[in-house]
């Protein structure tokens, strides 16, 4: 009685028009695309006239140098960086998003320079690290006086004499090297005064309507979820504290790792608050921090590496995920497939983004969840810091080493920055090649889920014989993952209308470290937030009988680490020689 049209069932009794507005699977991409209309808007609705004139500038001159000179020049090396300046974030709209979605930052000893430096702490310490940097800037100086000399030879010779080439090469390369090294030093002796207290109020409140306006129309307490989002924040907040402090960060236990650790101590210890639990929202937060980062993946950077990097993610990662899952059912026999599964696509895909999505597509237990992220952030930060030392002893090539890691190791961020212990190719590979990886993500759910609906369930509920139609599968299949891939295809159709370096300034450097990036952040820790508060060690220790769970783990993660170099090797070095010298 009373039913309306919107209401009516479609087909199997489940699936409802009115989900669009009732789900939490919809509202994550109504509020991500929300998210990506206003930075649509922002970043991308006007191209400076300033910026096209400096990339074609930049590009002329790369073109005429490139055309002389064997190896890349200092002009080329200026030129480039010319290009890297642009960036439409530095706009005044930019800036202010920056002001209000910014973290706690660095400290060492004392947790309140996170939050709060005066202008009379900041100043005592420019000017410490002053001399430091000017000391740097004079070394850089003279290393690009050397780098003219050597150059000027080499071009005097007409570029044919081999030993003078090689020697400017290793000259420029020895300036480049003072010259990050000064721009580290400069940036130590530049702190500005800080006090980011009003702007951490702000943007609380501002994820109270935001993430409050879907909670209303799926029918839940506002008022009361607004209230317990307080802690929920306050948490994460410390969260980013903790991950900021510099010894976490060097050993990689980032902010993601803190937000769950935190969390259960205080679930476990004095328990999580009556008032908060409305607000613990893990996969509401995730699914919405998932859609944004749909934005980071674009196909013509995906392209740019080549076949070399596409082998290495979307071949050795469904390879890998399947032989782990059939490891943990017939070596290890796990009593839980979808642990098993869970774990498997962390693991192999691209960390807890793609077990958020593999775990709502077979419907994990949440505690099979915790555990898989759990693992991955441990793992993460272990592989981190120990595979680039290991790189770095055995002499590896950077591009292959940039490659291992990207297809290795589960955290975007992560891949990033032990990519930069390497340098800035590997740096470049292991990024892009993570960023393919992560386009697995929808596919890993999809099979999942039609797995699950006509191999898996069937059996476990002894009725193999019956035919599972589409609608079931598309019930079970995760709908966020559709905002993800639209935000993809969206974001990489404008940075490839827009060219590499145009898209560089105004996607990469607008949109993407603008705006979705650093909210996708805040709804990560948000969400690990969640899932610590939500965790009870008791439910845990069923999952962790007989070590199974660490066990694959470890034996999935070598599994992957031996193919995974393998690949790169192969691909890069030995099948396609000619794209590696490239980049």
């Amino acid at each position: 009685m009373g039913e309306t049209k919107a209401d009516v069932v479609v087909d199997d009794g489940r699936a409802k028009f009115s989900d669009l507005w009732k789900k939490e699977d919809y509202w994550a991409i109504w509020l991500g695309f929300l998210v990506l209309i206003v930075g649509y808007g922002l970043f991308l609705a006007q191209t400076p006239p300033k910026f096209a004139e400096t990339i074609d500038k930049a590009n002329q001159t790369i073109k005429t140098v490139s055309a002389q000179a064997p190896f890349r020049t200092i002009e080329y090396y200026k030129a480039q960086a010319d290009k890297k300046k642009l960036r439409a974030r530095d706009s005044e709209a930019g800036k202010t998003i920056a002001a209000y979605t910014r973290t706690p930052g660095g400290w060492k000893s004392n947790p309140l320079d996170s939050f709060y430096k005066s202008k009379e702490v900041v100043d005592a310490a420019n000017a410490k690290a002053k001399p430091t940097a000017d000391d740097m800037k004079v070394k850089e100086d003279a290393a690009l006086a050397v780098a003219q000399t050597a150059q000027k030879a080499a071009e005097a010779a007409g570029y044919k004499d081999a030993a003078l080439n090689k020697a400017a090469e290793e000259k420029i390369g020895d300036w480049r090297k003072a010259q990050g090294t000064a721009s580290k030093a400069k940036a130590s002796a530049s702190g500005k005064p800080s006090n980011i207290f009003p702007t951490l109020a702000t943007l609380m409140v501002v994820f109270i309507v935001f993430f409050g306006l879907g909670m209303a129309f799926m029918g839940q307490n506002v008022v009361k979820f607004g209230l317990g989002f307080v802690g929920v924040f306050v948490v994460a907040v410390l969260a980013f504290m903790m991950g900021s402090q510099a010894t976490m960060k060097f050993y990689g236990v980032n902010a993601e790792a803190w937000a769950i650790i935190l969390g259960m101590i205080i679930a476990n210890t004095v328990g999580t608050p009556s008032c908060i639990k409305p607000a613990v929202q893990t996969e509401y937060y995730i699914k919405t921090g998932l859609v944004l980062l749909g934005a980071e993946v674009l196909f013509d950077k995906i392209v740019a590496i080549g076949i070399p990097g596409i082998f290495v993610a979307w071949v050795v990662t469904p390879i890998v995920l399947i032989c782990t899952f059939i490891f943990g059912q017939k070596v290890l026999k796990m009593p839980s497939k979808t642990l098993n599964i869970t774990i498997s696509a962390d693991m192999s895909v691209c960390g807890t983004s793609a077990a958020i999505a593999t775990a709502a597509a077979c419907r994990a237990k949440k505690e099979e969840l915790t555990l898989s992220i759990g693992l991955s952030l441990v793992f993460t930060a272990i592989m981190m810091i120990a595979m680039p030392a290991f790189i770095k002893a055995v002499g590896m090539p950077e591009v292959l080493g940039g490659a291992w890691i990207g297809g290795t190791i589960d955290s975007t961020g992560a891949v990033a920055a032990a990519g930069a212990f390497l340098g800035e190719k590997a740096m470049y590979v292991a990024a892009t090649i993570k960023m393919i990886q992560n386009v697995l993500i929808g596919v890993t759910a999809f099979f999942v889920a039609l797995y699950w609906t006509t191999k898996v369930e069937p059996e476990e509920q002894g009725y193999s014989g019956r035919q599972v139609g589409l609608s079931e599968i598309w019930n079970r299949f995760p709908k966020f993952v559709i905002g993800f891939l639209i935000a993809s295809v969206l974001a990489s159709l404008v940075s490839g209308s827009l060219g590499s370096d145009l898209s560089n300034a105004m996607v990469n450097e607008g949109l993407v470290r603008g705006l979705t990036s650093p909210l996708r952040t805040w709804c990560f820790v948000l969400a690990f937030t969640s899932i610590g508060l939500g965790t009870n060690f008791r439910e845990l220790a069923h999952y962790f009988k007989g070590g199974k769970p660490l066990i694959l783990y470890v034996c999935g993660q070598s599994f992957n680490l031996i193919l995974t170099l393998i690949m790169a090797y192969v691909m890069f070095y030995i099948v396609f020689p000619e794209i590696t010298a490239k980049i």
